[in-house]
């Protein structure tokens, strides 16, 4: 089988590239296509692979092989739209797969595509006009064009079938997997080291995740502010905020003041992927309050790390988290207030959902994520 790969999302990151290591630094659908990718030339040695990219493969990318090539060139403007239409059409595929919301105009064989999840339907307020407008109308008629959709959660299958009206059994769940690799490139940094870093001074509540309206970050901080008012009984204890900023963010960075918590919270926007397991497992806990997530892949990376989580009990989160942790309605700051005092003063607790979390996570890996993507693929090609 003959299966052509849109690789964009794989190699044009949204936030740039790591100024050391010089390699994409990857969210969302960057990051799934990169791993996608990478699985795929790993467990698939029977099917032939072209993977169109509109730059050269960075350094991390899978290496070429007899089955799996890289197809590089350039377009003027809408690669995926205009550019990848005229050169796929000189493949002969049997299927084609774009690990992300858009297809090309016209394809020479069944596609497939991937959505992480509509959050662009339920706040449009907090897209770029313009990204909102490709979403909604490039991305309607990918959903219409595209024989399969693969999606992330039950959740969003749910949304995406409510939203567009496509039958039931074109909508196929794959969860994503954690990046486990992160195990062996963890520099184990102390509590002392990590202040000395990133000037943390106490012990702290952890937050990893983009800065936008979505994360909920300012109902965060407020409650934050408020446990001291619920009595918490550790007074040096630290909000610690990991994320690039997105878009809509200056809210959030003037929160802290706002809420009389300026010297208590942290903003740190250069993580390296190997420091985030020790802000892991040296935290009280990871809190990810987010009002709609497609799925959430830092809940279990905290717990992947024996960090224990508190997160909404809204959209997919619920199936990320599963019984291993705590959960509040993310638009009720006191119940935002009453889960961090819980987790951050019942040691028990803690430790009842570090030994769930392990257990959590171990059920999800880039690899069955992959195994099930090709199936699909197949399955597609064959009809």
């Amino acid at each position: 089988m003959r299966i052509g790969i849109n690789g964009y999302e794989a190699v044009v990151p949204r936030f740039g590239f790591d100024r050391k290591t010089g390699l994409p630094l990857r969210v969302g659908s960057g990051e799934v296509s990169f791993e996608l990718l990478k699985y795929l030339s790993e467990i698939d040695n029977k099917n032939e692979y072209s993977v169109f990219l509109p730059v050269k493969p960075s350094a991390d990318m899978p290496g070429e092989s007899k089955n799996f090539k890289y197809v590089v060139f350039h377009a003027k403007k809408l690669w995926t739209l205009i550019g990848l239409s005229m050169k796929s059409k000189n493949y002969k595929l049997d299927v084609f797969f774009s690990p992300t919301h858009y297809l090309p105009f016209m394809t020479n064989a069944p596609s497939v595509i991937s959505i992480l999840d509509v959050s662009y339907l339920k706040f449009p307020q907090a897209f770029k006009r313009k990204d909102l407008y490709m979403l909604k109308y490039w991305g309607g008629f990918s959903i219409k064009k595209a024989k399969a959709i693969i999606t992330i959660s039950k959740s969003s299958r749910d949304d995406i079938i409510r939203s567009y009206h496509v039958p039931g059994d074109k909508v196929k769940v794959v969860y994503p997997g954690i990046k486990k690799d992160l195990r062996f490139k963890i520099k184990d940094l102390s509590m002392e080291t990590l202040k000395k870093k990133f000037g943390i001074e106490s012990p702290y509540i952890l937050f990893v995740g983009t800065l936008q309206p979505r994360k909920n970050i300012i109902r965060l901080i407020e409650a934050f502010s408020l446990l001291k008012e619920q009595g918490i009984k550790n007074e040096e204890l630290q909000l610690v905020v990991v994320g690039r900023k997105g878009w809509m963010y200056e809210e959030i960075l003037d929160a802290p003041a706002k809420y009389n918590v300026r010297e208590k919270v942290k903003f740190l926007d250069s993580v390296e992927d190997s420091d985030l397991p020790s802000l892991y497992k040296n935290a009280l806990c990871f809190c990810l309050p987010s009002l709609y997530e497609g799925f959430g892949l830092p809940v279990l990376e905290a717990m992947q790390y024996g960090c224990p989580v508190v997160t909404s009990n809204v959209s997919s989160l619920p199936e990320a988290g599963g019984d291993a942790a705590l959960y509040f309605d993310p638009e009720n700051v006191q119940d935002i207030v009453r889960s961090l005092k819980l987790i951050t003063e019942n040691s028990k607790l803690r430790e009842e959902l570090i030994k769930k979390g392990y257990e959590q996570a171990a059920k999800f890996s880039w690899e069955k994520s992959a195994k099930q993507t090709l199936q699909i693929l197949e399955e597609v090609a064959k009809k």
